[in-house]
């Protein structure tokens, strides 16, 4: 008795260290209970900062099933969803869910189409002799976000103070949500579905054009071989080709890692099983799908770092060029290292339950640290024009351009969280973009390098920039630099240079 007293006094001690209460009940058995925790008595609920009533001018998240459509403005709600977790069972069964698209998806991107139209002018306007780093693909003019009418010119609207955009709803720039959030997942660019069929969506397709976009296939540079310029020299890298294109330029380790890079997945909704977004079953989908040839074919995704789904935040695809330069790999998730980033499982939008029903990756830490060593050696682009320090070389650039130097170093602001090789600082920043319309704050996002900016649009994490333009817009309204129209395209002409 004394033993079983002593042994219930052992366990009860290692309980409490850990603070559980246990309790023996009058038949000898032995009922744990865990402490019910502190609470902050007559709890007042803060407004953080937002101002008085900002949370209550947010919308309730709709109850979706998936498939079903969200209002596009799904950033003027907030909330919470029923659960974390995911399901691998369809809402409904699969002929059904393929009848289901194929009535919705013509009338979901007819009216896409007009929502985008509405937001934006896509005129087919290039910048004069400017392209790409693959020297193919010319680079778009902007801005091209649609202004109310009210709001007169850019310059008009730069006049104002945030509250006052804020209050007659002027703001071109607010978020841009994923066509089907209920779903998500990748969305492939018409000229990757045209090469790739076998990711062409039953429920979806990309809702910018594919002129907007980065070239395909891009230019590949490595760091090693920076003599021989794009390695691929105008092909798009695979299974079939990796091996002709990199034997005697790589190393047999980074031979594995870029494999693995090339190898096709199952996913949430690319994969063999009924829970899928393609007609036919498929293989699913690799690293280099959407980093196709180490940089970006434009594919948008959902962050995988929120619930419910309609609270995630839309994605563009980023290069992964110049990685071995950042700390900072993940929009919010902080990810330190190459190889830290390979082992992760995105392709399960942060949802590992999921692999039970689909199959997970399955890579060992060997192979996601080849992954990140191949990932080491893809270089940015060239720039002739920056010095080693990565200031211009007077005696190449412009005057404009030169002028756009200064602004970018003095009162555009740009070099406060733009500076270095990379041109970035690898922090996160809150741009507090809610100043100026009613929304849910996004909140702290990781700075995007500018070297090599202009083969990657769209621009800002969503894409909601679809030119270097825009962009230059959007950041002389958010940091009020007051900055005349000559300043902008001057410094338009400077990040070309990058």
């Amino acid at each position: 008795m004394r033993a079983k007293n002593k042994n219930i006094r052992l366990v009860l001690g290692s309980l409490l260290i850990f603070g559980i209460v246990g309790f023996q009940l009058a038949d000898g058995q032995f009922q744990m209970l865990q402490s019910p925790g502190a609470s902050v008595p007559n709890y007042q609920e803060s407004d953080y900062g937002l101002g008085s009533g900002y949370v209550d001018s947010l919308k309730t998240y709709p109850d979706l099933k998936d498939g079903e459509r969200q209002p596009f403005n799904i950033w003027e709600y907030a909330g919470r969803g029923k659960s974390s977790f995911g399901s691998p069972e369809l809402p409904m069964k699969f002929d059904e869910w393929l009848t289901f698209h194929k009535k919705q998806k013509p009338e979901l991107m007819k009216d896409v189409r007009k929502y985008m139209d509405s937001r934006y002018d896509f005129n087919g306007k290039t910048i004069p002799g400017k392209f790409m780093s693959g020297e193919r693909k010319p680079i778009m003019a902007g801005p091209i976000a649609k202004l109310p009418k009210k709001a007169g010119s850019f310059e008009e609207l730069a006049v104002l103070t945030p509250e006052e955009i804020k209050e007659k709803n002027l703001f071109p720039y607010k978020p841009l949500a994923h066509p089907l959030q209920s779903v998500a997942h990748m969305v492939f660019p018409g000229n990757w579905n045209k090469a790739h069929p076998e990711h062409l969506r039953i429920d979806v397709d990309h809702d910018f054009p594919d002129t907007y976009l980065p070239e395909f296939p891009p230019a590949m540079f490595l760091t090693t071989h920076k003599e021989l310029g794009d390695i691929t020299k105008g092909r798009e890298v695979t299974l079939s080709n990796y091996y002709e294109i990199f034997n005697g330029l790589i190393t047999p380790e980074q031979m594995e890692g870029l494999k693995e890079l090339l190898k096709p997945t199952p996913t949430t909704w690319f994969n063999h099983t009924p829970h899928r977004v393609t007609k036919e079953p498929s293989a699913g989908v690799s690293c280099f799908s959407c980093h196709v040839n180490g940089h970006t074919n434009g594919a948008f995704e959902l962050a995988p770092d929120s619930r419910p789904n309609l609270a995630r935040l839309r994605v563009e695809t980023p290069t992964m060029r110049g990685n071995y330069n950042l700390m900072q790999l993940a929009s919010k998730r902080s990810v330190r290292s190459m190889d830290h980033f390979a082992e992760i499982e995105e392709y399960f939008d942060g949802d590992p339950g999921m692999q039970q029903a689909i199959g997970p990756r399955s890579q060992k830490r060997e192979v996601t640290n080849r992954m990140g060593d191949f990932n080491a050696l893809l270089d940015y682009p060239p720039a002739p024009k920056l010095n080693p320090l990565g200031k211009l070389i007077a005696s190449k650039a412009n005057e404009q351009e030169l002028l756009g130097e200064k602004i970018f170093y003095g009162k555009g602001k740009c070099s406060q969280c733009h500076y270095g090789p990379a041109f970035v600082d690898d922090y996160m920043h809150d741009l507090q973009v809610e100043r100026f319309y009613t929304g849910r704050p996004e909140g702290p996002i990781k700075t995007f390098p500018l070297r090599g900016i202009k083969d990657s649009p769209p621009y800002l994490h969503d894409g909601r920039l679809p030119t270097l333009a825009d962009t230059i817009e959007f950041f002389n309204l958010i940091l009020e630099t007051k900055m005349n129209k000559e300043e902008k395209e001057a410094l338009g002409a400077y990040l070309l240079c990058l």
